[in-house]
This record gives structure tokens, sequence and C-alpha cells, in this order.
């Protein structure tokens, strides 16, 4: 039982209990845990005590909800290489990932709204959105903005579970020649938290990729939203990318 008398708060003791069952393998990966109400009847604990011992252990990486499931010990994070200029499906398939994409928004020509950053910022551009889940949980959401004139035509074809950087190689030619990231970490808003299945609350990675062309410059632009807590994001370097 936790300590009532400890100066430790009962939210840590609990969330230091559930954590070395985790650890010690008492409770494995992908297993549910007692629910909200178990754990109160078990520890004689209030339920907002409970839930924000939970939330601790959700932060670190350790839990993971399911909308409508339940809490689960979260399964070890996988890698992928997510910054190369292979472009997102590439880099799960590279780790024998069997990701799942789906279109969120079909793509169609149409004026975009004036955002920092974007380089069709006010102007038309091909914007389409879709999702990537790994066994059917999301992790990746990706909002994506084509030149007109580049991709001239791609609305035509299937985009369902290819490869973007493949469809652009194989029907126009283009390979990228270089291009620019940069990184933060925010917050979602309401829409892609649902989609993600998170809260607003929830911190994700955010990308902004702008490529290049040797039709032109920046002929490619997405942000994409990403769930660290099944996936680790990482970039490998060679020699010659240190300064």
């Amino acid at each position: 039982m936790l300590n009532p008398d400890s100066p430790i708060p009962l939210y840590h003791q609990l969330a230091e209990r559930l954590g070395e069952q985790i650890r010690n393998g008492e409770l494995a990966p992908g297993q549910r845990i007692p629910s909200e109400p178990q754990l109160v009847a078990q520890y004689g604990i209030g339920r907002p005590t409970v839930r924000q011992a939970l939330d601790s252990l959700v932060r670190q990486g350790l839990l993971c909800r399911r909308r409508g499931s339940g809490t689960y010990v979260s399964e070890p994070a996988r890698e992928i290489d997510l910054f190369s200029l292979d472009g997102t499906a590439a880099a799960f398939h590279k780790k024998g990932l069997a990701a799942q994409t789906r279109i969120r928004e079909a793509i169609r020509l149409q004026p975009i709204e004036d955002t920092p950053d974007n380089p069709f910022s006010g102007r038309t551009a091909y914007y389409f959105s879709r999702l990537t889940c790994l066994d059917n949980a999301p992790v990746l959401l990706e909002d994506l903005y084509l030149h007109p004139q580049m991709f001239a035509g791609i609305e035509d074809l299937d985009l369902a579970g290819r490869s973007l950087s493949g469809i652009a190689a194989e029907h126009f030619m283009l390979r990228p020649q270089g291009g620019k990231q940069s990184f933060r970490i925010g917050y979602p808003d309401a829409a892609r938290a649902r989609c993600l299945d998170v809260t607003t609350t929830t911190p994700l990675l955010q990308v902004e990729r702008r490529l290049d062309f040797a039709a032109g410059r920046d002929g490619f632009f997405s942000r994409l939203f990403c769930r660290t807590d099944h996936i680790v994001f990482s970039q490998h370097m060679g020699a010659s990318d240190h300064g």
C-alpha cells in the first residue's frame, strides 16, 4: 500500500510503484493496466490522484492511452530516420515497419491561406493531408503542399498508401536536390488532436520541410505532426555532415 504519512505525494508514490512494475516486467509491454476505478479500490486513494499518477507515466512514455479501450504499457519505441530526402513512407519501409497510410483530405488545387513559412502562402498550390499509423495507432500527421506546375495532373493519381517521393520520381521525373527542415515542439489544435488520438495538451514534434528540385526551388512543402510515444525519430549523419 501507499504511505499517506510520507512527504512524497501519493500520486508520485503510485507512479513509482507502477513504473517499477513496468521496469521489472510485472506489467508487460502492450498489457492493459487496471482501470482507474480498480486502482482507486486497490490503493485506497482518490480518482484524481490516480489520474495524476497515470498522466505522469504517460508523459514519461511508459504508458499510452487508447481512446475507448483503456491505458496500456507502451511498447518499446521503434526508431526511424524521418529526415532523409527519401520521404516518410520510405523511412518506415526501410525499417521494415508495416505502416498504414490513409488520405485524410483528398488532394486538390486551391488557394493557400497566408501562414508563416509556407512558400505557397497567398498562392495556388496542390494540398492534401494524410495520416500514418503503426499497429492501428496514429503516429504521424502530414499536411502537404505541391507546386502546381511541377506536379500538374497529380490529382488524377491514386495517392493512398504510396510514397510521394516515388510518385514524384516515376510520374514527374522529380528528385529532390536539397531542402530545409525546421523542428519545434508544439501542441495540436482540436482537429489534429482527434486525428492523432491525443489531447490538445500533448506535446508533439512538429517538422516543417521544404524540398528543392532541378525544375525549381520550393517545389514541395509539408508540416508534420509527430507523436513520440511510439516512435523515436532520428537522423543519421556521416562525416560530411559535421561542421
